[in-house]
């Protein structure tokens, strides 16, 4: 298994963006993320810098390899 990058949460979800996934709604400090045809809801919290457990869960639910994500920031 690959390492995980370190990135803010406004990076994941400008990754997430370019992987084809949508504002759906922001509530404070967290972002909702949707995507066409994707029964999963994603939650980006817009931290300085996101827990390593909470990056691994955002890049699994969105189908995404760690890899393929890396190249996306």
């Amino acid at each position: 298994m690959s390492r995980l990058p370190v990135c803010s949460g406004a990076n994941a979800v400008k990754a997430f963006e370019k992987a084809g996934w949508i504002k759906d709604r922001q509530s404070c400090s967290h972002v909702s993320l949707k995507k066409a045809g994707e029964r999963v809801v994603m939650t980006v919290a817009k931290h300085k810098e996101l827990a390593p457990g909470m990056l691994r869960r955002l890049i699994g639910d969105s189908g995404l390899t760690p890899e393929e994500f890396a190249n996306l920031l």
